[in-house]
């Protein structure tokens, strides 16, 4: 684990070691409020150089799956504090991923007389867990107008503002797994007629927007951002490879002209290595890969220069002391998959550490 437990050190991003804790749903927040039980997850985790918190609601809306936590209230952000406080008291840099999951999600899950929203008014296919009912399928969007558009636009600034009074050293913004950012990018489901919406420019403006004035309002250095070139998650369904191709060019291209610290990829089957290697050459900053990352392949990408840092997942998920684990040559927990998302300790904070 030679280059993994080394510190990572640039202009503006200074970690302790290249391991990133990825952004995990785990469905834990009571009331959509971080609590006690969370700050103890996080702490637990601190071992990384970079920690990622879960996806997080940028204003009640955003809410699309039951128990996950927000960044639009004095409580929730009063809640947040205690888990920036628990993961700086051991030098670890935590960002917070802002999330809006756009048609992904049930009615059941948001206030009451809050709306799903979405780019147009094109349900999702497949089912989505509530706490009312179990499984239901995915209500059916209303599509934004411009004027709302401009507007979420903002609950993303304002998120951003609340996550810095919080203590988050940045905020990523979460535009991969078939949520609202990616669903803009998507021809299938962005049938839009307006600015944000037609050809490759057009429905990358949104994404485009939402970091450059985050990044003016918190600064660039502080803002990094999530995707997933060829995604099918949340019903995406896959288009002409081509425009895939100059979609995440023209994106790449825009985040580094705004100077974002971190573009972070979601790798999967379908993307293209000439797809990642184009993001490479046009974003200059720090480059994050993640998903299904053994240490050993994670060592070979770090090697070899394809990415700068690897996020783990179900690694920190089951391993608190990961890096730990990895110096002493440990042997792995494996994750308990039937508890990732339900309520209480067990199999969240009661993973054992080395003695």
């Amino acid at each position: 684990m030679k280059k993994l437990l080394m510190p990572y050190h640039t202009e503006t991003l200074k970690l302790k070691n290249h391991l990133v804790m990825a952004p995990m749903t785990r469905s834990r927040a009571l009331g959509n409020v971080p609590n006690a039980l969370i700050a103890d997850y996080y702490k637990q985790r601190s071992g990384a150089g970079l920690i990622i918190a879960e996806g997080t609601a940028t204003a009640p809306e955003a809410l699309g799956y039951p128990r996950i936590p927000g960044i639009f209230s004095a409580e929730q952000i009063a809640g947040w504090k205690t888990v920036t406080e628990a993961v700086h008291a051991n030098g670890t840099k935590i960002f917070l991923q802002l999330m809006h999951t756009g048609r992904i999600g049930h009615v059941d899950n948001l206030p009451t007389g809050v709306f799903l929203y979405g780019p147009s008014n094109i349900t999702a296919a497949g089912q989505i867990f509530t706490d009312t009912a179990g499984l239901q399928n995915h209500s059916n969007p209303v599509a934004l107008t411009t004027e709302q558009v401009e507007n979420v636009i903002q609950e993303y600034v304002q998120a951003a503002k609340n996550a810095i009074e919080a203590g988050f050293d940045g905020v990523e913004l979460h535009a991969a797994n078939g949520y609202l950012i990616e669903q803009f990018l998507n021809p299938n489901v962005n049938n839009r007629t307006d600015i944000y919406g037609g050809n490759i420019e057009n429905r990358s403006w949104f994404a485009i927007k939402i970091a450059e004035q985050v990044a003016e309002a918190i600064g660039k250095e502080k803002v990094g951002i999530r995707i997933s070139p060829d995604s099918t998650l949340g019903d995406l369904q896959p288009y002409d490879a081509e425009t895939v191709h100059e979609t995440y060019i023209h994106l790449a291209k825009a985040f580094n002209r705004i100077g974002l610290v971190y573009v972070h990829i979601s790798l999967n089957p379908q993307v293209t290595k000439e797809t990642l290697s184009a993001i490479r050459t046009e974003f200059e900053g720090t480059l994050i890969h993640c998903n299904n990352f053994t240490t050993e392949k994670a060592e070979q990408e770090l090697g070899n220069g394809d990415a700068d840092l690897i996020a783990f997942g179900r690694l920190f998920l089951a391993n608190p002391d990961l890096e730990r684990r990895l110096d002493q040559g440990a042997v792995l927990n494996a994750p308990d998959f039937s508890t990732l998302f339900t309520p209480g300790a067990k199999g969240f904070t009661d993973y054992p550490g080395l003695s």
